[in-house]
């Protein structure tokens, strides 16, 4: 009895620890981090800039000149975070939709109410709670630099 009361306990924590849980949005924002750890703004560069993890860099431009190909069709990044907040931009990063439900960018720490995703990835997020962290650490740094 005791070692399935043990092993029931050991599967709850692995579930809860695993779940990402749904980022309660409040007067457009996600006021507290999604983890412990600071974000790291270099860390949060690559990210934007990498056309494979982030692929922010896809759709927005902004003040990367060694960057040749830029997007174009959503906000420059070096304008478009001039007056937002942490909270808020961890928001808009969790959830777009919930600002603009036609949008194209893609809701990088949700799993649920999602369309056309892919059965392998389904479950998953786009970025960790770590990486989201990541890059509001480097979209502040822009902010700061205009």
């Amino acid at each position: 009895m005791i070692k399935r009361c043990a092993l029931a306990i050991i599967l709850l924590a692995t579930l809860v620890c695993s779940r990402v849980w749904a980022q309660e949005i409040v007067s457009g924002q996600i006021e507290k981090p999604l983890t412990a750890l600071q974000g790291d703004p270099k860390h949060g560069r690559a990210i934007v800039l990498s056309r494979q993890t982030g692929l922010c860099i896809l759709c927005h431009s902004g003040p990367f000149p060694e960057e040749r190909f830029q997007g174009n069709l959503a906000p420059d990044l070096g304008s478009g975070v001039a007056s937002l907040t942490a909270p808020q931009l961890r928001a808009r990063i969790v959830n777009p939709s919930y600002f603009n439900p036609s949008t194209i960018m893609p809701s990088y720490y949700r799993t649920d109410h999602l369309n056309r995703v892919a059965s392998r990835y389904v479950g998953q997020t786009l970025l960790n709670a770590q990486e989201i962290e990541d890059v509001v650490a480097f979209l502040l740094t822009i902010k700061n630099t205009n």
